[in-house]
């Protein structure tokens, strides 16, 4: 079901996030995003005599992750085709801080740790945090090509993780019932 009918509005900025993942040839997994800031007006900058024409991009930052089978960062590159300060561009070596960390639980803190504030850009550490997201739904659908069905048994799941992984949903009753636990209400009686 789509949203509601909006009331009248104009526009006034559009950001796309656009995250892929790759396995390659020698068994790691290649994740990237790509972040743009766009504006659909010119838009005066500090850093430019003219305005930045309209849909020009404010951002345009990619970020590239390489990872192995246990989501361990082994490389991380970053490009900043557009900025609005020359000087972000050296804020793509600042993501290098997260090589050798491992992409599990606890990835949001790790990132934000590592990166807040003056460590390095807002924008490409606000990539980071759902290309976590992206290595996971890389690395399991990678595992699962060629497989015609899927055993509830093998699977890792992680109950309470989510809405639908809740130890009192059905989700969790139909295939783990072994992890189901009563909400509280249940419990007492």
């Amino acid at each position: 079901m789509p949203l509601s009918a909006p009331v009248p509005r104009r526009d006034v900025h559009h950001r796309v996030i656009d995250m892929h993942g790759f396995r390659r040839k020698d068994g790691l997994y290649d994740i990237e995003a790509h972040l743009v800031d766009t504006k659909p007006f010119p838009m005066a900058l500090v850093s430019r005599p003219e305005p930045l024409p309209a849909r020009m991009p404010l951002h345009d930052l990619s970020v590239r992750v390489t990872i192995d089978d246990t989501f361990l960062i082994r490389n991380i590159e970053a490009s900043s085709d557009a900025t609005p300060y020359e000087l972000c561009k050296e804020a793509e070596s600042t993501l290098s801080a997260l090589v050798g960390e491992r992409i599990a639980a606890g990835w949001s803190n790790i990132v934000k740790q590592k990166l807040r504030g003056a460590a390095s850009c807002t924008h490409l550490m606000e990539m980071m945090i759902p290309l976590g997201t992206t290595a996971f739904q890389a690395i399991s659908g990678a595992r699962r090509i060629g497989q015609a069905t899927v055993d509830p048994a093998k699977l890792a799941v992680r109950p309470d993780s989510c809405y639908a992984y809740s130890r009192q949903r059905s989700v969790i009753r139909r295939f783990w019932p072994e992890l189901v636990q009563p909400d509280t209400d249940e419990r007492q009686e």
